[in-house]
């Protein structure tokens, strides 16, 4: 079952389980669209994967099957300029 991370792992902004702009991997590496695509081409930073639209649980099965409200970051180059303000 996915983890539905609350942040993308490049700027930390907020990727609650209903939005369409969280991105992930086949690892759950997860991004925010702008990241995924302006700084990694889609193409995950971690693994090469493809970076792809998180799909959105139903939230009746929230309840039962909570997101993660574990924020995760890691450091990319290609983050530097954001995740210095962090």
């Amino acid at each position: 079952m996915l983890i539905l991370k609350p942040n993308c792992e490049c700027c930390d902004v907020d990727l609650p389980p209903e939005s369409p702009r969280a991105r992930s991997c086949s690892f759950e590496c997860t991004f925010c669209a702008e990241c995924a695509s302006a700084r990694f081409n889609d193409t995950c930073p971690n693994c090469g994967g493809e970076l792809l639209r998180r799909p959105i649980r139903p939230a009746a099965l929230l309840v039962k099957f909570p997101a993660s409200t574990k924020r995760f970051n890691k450091a990319h180059a290609a983050c530097a300029d954001v995740q210095g303000a962090l």
